[in-house]
């Protein structure tokens, strides 16, 4: 599959000077954990979570999780379980393309339990989620996939979420958050992502953000995102994704929209961008795409998503600019540093401090494409018929 799978020919033309390259499941770690955007997180009890899976790639979707812990009550994990089985089942007999398949599950023994049920259908799947995972729980989380990795022969994933008192709690974060490092690191070809549950970070204070704010504005969870960032993915050997937006219709407003209007004044090529503008702000979006900005400023790549209105924007986002790519490009060919001025003339390029951030640029630009010169994310965002053609119509 690829990002903006449902675009024609010649919208791909007209968007991206290079357009998004293919992944899938069998693509090396590096590749897919940048890749995986926007992940969709369902309840592990919806009943036609097979049939509707055609339709959310159709919309963008191509990583998504069946979520068997906190989106289900207690009273209907049995249920849910039998169902997980029942959805892989349908999946795996109908040979079709799917997303990055993943499965949040409440302890290690239930890992155990899915692969078992699903049998074969278990090549479907990417991987697993696993929740509040601390130094201490982690452990035999890692132990059970290798367990299932070795027995199935399937490069199974972990993306672990960090979300319990010990991550946040000033007396305890930093020497949890190195323990937690020292333990993926031992585990570390079977580590996609590395997840952080703000909802839960929050709940422990009592707090939640409005849809006027990013999770940024919360200067507890602000404090341990930096934290993660700064011991867990210091060196790039973990992406570390992004917290969930919670808001996805209207709600009433304090402050100001978050998006300027001038990228969305009408050109004559964009008629409805004005519109778009207007719908993303109506849906609460502009909250979330300025969470996304501040997200990759932070060092954070990819996004838990609840709605698939959320895809569009969180993947526009992650486009590479035809400017960001000349300049990535323009650092890596200092080979032997120095500095210069950009393409654009407008920036310095020094080549072994944004070394880094160069390559990062690149790898991005493999899966999500690199805009044209003349285009931004509006364009993105713009484009008519956006889930009339689905991946499987060919």
């Amino acid at each position: 599959m690829r990002h903006f799978g449902y675009l024609t020919p010649g919208q791909d033309g007209s968007l991206f000077a290079r357009t998004p390259g293919p992944f899938g499941r069998d693509s090396d770690r590096s590749t897919l954990a940048t890749a995986l955007g926007a992940t969709l997180y369902s309840p592990a009890t919806t009943a036609d979570y097979a049939r509707r899976l055609g339709a959310l790639m159709g919309q963008g979707v191509t990583s998504a999780v069946l979520c068997l812990e906190d989106a289900i009550r207690d009273s209907d994990v049995p249920a849910a379980e039998r169902n997980v089985a029942m959805q892989l089942a349908a999946l795996h007999r109908s040979g079709k393309e799917i997303p990055l398949l993943f499965i949040r599950v409440r302890h290690p023994d239930q890992v155990r339990s899915v692969v078992k049920e699903a049998g074969e259908a278990v090549a479907v799947l990417a991987g697993f989620v696993f929740p509040k995972f601390t130094a201490a729980t982690g452990a035999e989380f890692l132990d059970v996939l290798a367990e299932v990795r070795s027995d199935t022969g399937l490069p199974l994933y972990a993306m672990p979420v960090l979300e319990s008192p010990e991550t946040i709690y000033a007396e305890t974060r930093i020497a949890e958050l190195l323990a937690v490092r020292t333990l993926l690191t031992r585990h570390l070809d079977a580590i996609l992502a590395v997840r952080i549950g703000a909802t839960d970070l929050c709940g422990l204070f009592g707090l939640r953000r409005s849809n006027d704010q990013t999770i940024y504005d919360l200067a507890v969870v602000r404090e341990v995102i930096a934290d993660i960032v700064n011991i867990v993915g210091r060196d790039g050997q973990f992406t570390v994704s992004g917290p969930v937006w919670e808001y996805f219709a209207r709600g009433e407003r304090i402050f100001k929209p978050q998006l300027r209007e001038s990228p969305f004044r009408a050109r004559d090529d964009l008629p409805n961008a004005v519109t778009v503008r207007t719908e993303l702000v109506s849906h609460d979006l502009d909250g979330l795409l300025r969470e996304v900005v501040l997200d990759k400023a932070t060092g954070i790549l990819g996004k838990t998503v609840i709605h698939p209105t959320h895809v569009r924007p969180v993947h526009a986002m992650l486009v590479v600019t035809a400017e960001e790519y000349s300049d990535a490009l323009a650092t890596l060919r200092l080979a032997d540093g120095g500095v210069r001025s950009s393409e654009y003339a407008n920036k310095m390029i020094e080549s072994r401090p944004h070394a880094r951030w160069a390559a990062g640029i690149v790898r991005r630009a493999a899966v999500f494409g690199v805009l044209q010169p003349d285009r931004t994310f509006v364009d993105l965002l713009d484009v008519e018929d956006v889930g009339a053609r689905t991946p499987h119509d060919g």
